[in-house]
């Protein structure tokens, strides 16, 4: 077993964990929109994610959303600074992790983490992509619409498709320990 702070992880959640990250970056592949600079809108990307922190909580979940931050990079690298890296590929898969916070509440707590998710992906655009705002508008303002118009159809689709599946079912399943 591995010890993540109070937690243990067994053989079992590491296995269950590796077919999220696999599944999640499946279904990343599952573009609706591709925006022009970055950014696309999929069906339900972050559902895996989601189902793992609500199943398991936030820690498992952080190491999962890194790790499926630094695969999204490896297949659709855009490099600009260090830090943007940071805040468009690991941190807006990690912050799925804030729906470990939200017991019982799993749309609350998608909503909670798609505005944590929305907000490093607007930090990186006013910090390194201010420059693609057209001339007289200001990167404040460019990079909340321009993020905002793919982080806001993810959200709803994630949240319907949630609303639809039989979460407390799947939960119990994931957390089955004979499987």
């Amino acid at each position: 077993m591995i010890l993540l702070k109070d937690s243990q992880i067994s053989t079992q959640l590491l296995s269950r964990t590796s077919l999220v990250i696999t599944m999640t970056i499946v279904l990343s592949q599952i573009r609706i929109v591709q925006m022009p600079q970055g950014g696309d809108v999929h069906i339900g990307a972050m559902i895996p994610l989601i189902l793992l922190a609500y199943c398991y909580g936030w820690r498992i979940t952080l190491v999962a959303g890194f790790i499926c931050g630094v695969i999204g990079f490896m297949m659709k690298p855009y490099f600009f600074h260090p830090v943007q890296v940071l805040f468009d590929y690991p941190f807006p898969y990690m912050a799925i992790a804030v729906v470990g916070l939200f017991k019982r509440r799993i749309i609350l707590g998608t909503i909670a983490a798609y505005i944590l998710k929305f907000m490093f992906h607007f930090i990186s655009g006013v910090a390194f992509f201010g420059s693609y705002a057209p001339e007289g508008t200001s990167p404040v303002v460019y990079s909340a619409i321009y993020n905002g118009s793919t982080a806001i159809p993810e959200l709803i689709i994630c949240c319907l498709i949630l609303h639809f599946l039989p979460v407390r079912r799947i939960s119990r399943a994931m957390m089955d320990e004979s499987f």
